[in-house]
């Protein structure tokens, strides 16, 4: 059995196709145990990217497993692709795992994905399920960069949102942004907390690029597929974070439910709420009191 059998393939614009996965009630892909494929990616939903102008494709991330890449490349080919480049959003398992369906293949990161995942390799390979063999980028860059996918122009950039070494992909002929993960319906994934209000500055940073939708990695699928989110999905985030900052000392703090804690974005229809991410929001309150405990 294929490890790909319930990726979905969507096209939300025209030569733009997203790879959705998980969100399926019950369902599990590697095992029973808490494990990072099942509770960190497929649970909550995973998608990766494509862009596609004539012969030439341009893949964000390598997906969940070697089978995804698989699946990916052979979407692609039934186009008519024969160049593919891919892009790295950043160092994290669920977005680096297909990398090996992409030996062949250039594979782009920022320095900083590349420095880390050199530094992270034995980590991955260690994993459950493992990232054996950890596949390099064999092109990077530095702040931003700027490629021509047959006809179309792209834009990469740096941002140190969710992890130091994000990269976003910027499509300026559909104002649209890929954003890997430093963006996550319903909520962010704090990651390096120590690093929170740097992420909410670089956050402040983001919303001002132009564009007028929003494909992260992780969201609902009907949206994405419909188009995305739109730009208040940065305000959201942001706010998400700056809350949990101001009321991070408060006790009463772990007992509120995320479905309330972010009642107003709900309310105004920012954010839609996924149960599977209180989870995600306890672990962000346990992330943040660490380090405010190790302070």
């Amino acid at each position: 059995m294929s490890l790909a059998e319930t990726m979905r393939i969507h096209e939300p614009y025209p030569g733009l196709y997203a790879y959705y996965d998980g969100r399926i009630l019950g369902k599990r892909l590697h095992s029973d145990k808490a494990n990072w494929l099942d509770d960190g990616a497929y649970s909550l939903g995973v998608a990766s990217y494509a862009i596609v102008s004539g012969t030439e494709a341009l893949v964000y991330d390598t997906h969940i497993s070697f089978d995804h890449a698989r699946a990916i490349r052979s979407h692609l080919s039934s186009l008519g692709v024969t160049s593919i480049r891919v892009v790295l959003s950043h160092w994290h398992t669920d977005h680096v795992a297909g990398n090996a369906g992409f030996i062949d293949c250039p594979i782009l990161s920022n320095k900083l994905t590349r420095d880390t995942l050199i530094e992270k390799r034995k980590v991955l390979v260690a994993k459950d399920p493992p990232i054996n063999p950890v596949v390099m980028p064999t092109e990077t860059f530095d702040g931003e960069m700027t490629l021509e996918v047959g006809a179309i122009t792209i834009k990469l950039m740096q941002f140190d949102i969710h992890s130091a070494d994000g990269t976003v992909v910027l499509l300026p002929h559909l104002g649209v942004l890929l954003a890997g993960d430093t963006l996550e319906d319903t909520v962010t994934y704090i990651s390096e907390p120590a690093n929170t209000g740097r992420h909410i500055a670089e956050l402040d940073r983001l919303a001002k690029l132009d564009f007028i939708r929003i494909l992260p990695n992780h969201g609902d699928e009907q949206v994405i597929a419909s188009g995305g989110y739109p730009p208040s999905l940065v305000t959201a985030t942001r706010d998400y974070l700056t809350r949990l900052l101001l009321h991070l000392d408060e006790p009463g703090l772990s007992d509120e439910s995320l479905e309330r804690f972010i009642a107003p974005e709900l309310s105004a229809g920012t954010l839609t709420y996924f149960a599977p991410y209180e989870a995600v929001h306890s672990q962000n309150i346990a992330a943040l009191r660490g380090v405010s405990a190790d302070d």
